[in-house]
Parts: C-alpha cells; structure tokens; sequence
C-alpha cells in the first residue's frame, strides 16, 4: 500500500486555509474574537441552553441595550428585555467568561438591582456599586451576578465595556455539545 504525501499535505492544507478563511470573515463580520461560544451552563435557561452556540458581535458594533431600556422599548433578546452579553469576570481572562443578561447599568455609589423573574420587577439591594458598569444577571439565577461570589470568596463588580467580549445575537442549538465534550478530554 502506498501512502500518496502529496494528496494529505495538499488536503492538510486546503483545511486549514478553509479554517482560515472562516476566521478572518467571523472575525470580519463581527468585529470579535471569539465570535461564537458555547454555553456551558443552565444558568440562561430557559431562553439559552447548555451546548447552545451563541454568536457575539463586539459592543463597538452594535449598543447594548439594558433589561430596564428592553423593557421601555418592548426590545426583547432571547425571549426577555435586554441584551445579553459575555464577558471576562472582573476583567480577568484567566476566568471562564460569563454570559448573561444586562440587567441595568449602575454609577459607582448606586445600590444594585435584582432581576424578580417572578414579578417582572427590579428590586435594590442594599449593596453599593464600587464602580459604575453593567448589573448583570442569568435568567435562571435569582440574583445578579454583582452580588454572588466567586470561588475564591470576591465578588464580580459592574461589567465595565471594556471587559465585554460580545453582544450575542443569535443562537444554534446543540452545536456546542462538541466543544462540551472536547474540553473535558
């Protein structure tokens, strides 16, 4: 049996110019890297799925509109008010990214807003806002991000822009569960 070197070199490299290619047109149209994620967790249902694919576009591309703005504006994103966003915790890329909803934006010294799924309400907690930035929050979870704390016992602060990976815009089911599963091998 022979082996034909040319034909896998030649095929080797047809696929990774088509990788390539469909990088830099993402990266073209989107104006972000990544530009699709997979979502890992329950914490968006039942709007967003574990093994979704969510595509991003950069926050310089698009304005991103809070639950409170979705709500005076009937703009609706994934079945609620307001857009959702994935973004580095605390601006630390060392940490999974988050994607969640935009609840509200705060100004350093505001108290912080929980999301009552239940009522539809914002409710102020009695937690001040170190910094000014965006309150976010999953649409599973009964309190918003700002104010659960991350393993190592510190809390994420409002989501500064420069922090924001992107602004989803459009979901693929299932597609994820490969990405899911590579990444626990």
């Amino acid at each position: 049996m022979d082996i034909d070197f040319k034909a896998i070199a030649k095929d080797v490299i047809t696929t990774l110019l088509t990788v390539a290619i469909i990088i830099g047109v993402g990266i073209a149209l989107t104006g972000t890297w990544p530009f699709m994620v997979a979502v890992q967790s329950g914490s968006m249902e039942p709007h967003l799925h574990i093994g979704d694919v969510v595509i991003l576009v950069s926050p310089s591309r698009t304005k991103i509109v809070t639950w409170v703005e979705g709500k005076q504006k009937d703009y609706k994103m994934f079945g609620d008010y307001g857009d959702v966003i994935v973004y580095y915790p605390n601006g630390d890329k060392r940490i999974t990214p988050i994607i969640h909803r935009v609840i509200a934006w705060v100004n350093k010294g505001d108290r912080i807003p929980i999301l009552d799924h239940k009522t539809g309400k914002l409710i102020l907690s009695n937690v001040v806002a170190k910094s000014s930035g965006y309150i976010t929050q999953g649409d599973h979870n009964p309190i918003p991000d700002q104010l659960a704390e991350l393993p190592n016992g510190m809390r994420i602060q409002p989501v500064k822009v420069s922090w924001i990976i992107g602004v989803a815009k459009f979901r693929i089911p299932f597609v994820g569960y490969f990405r899911l599963i590579l990444q626990k091998i």
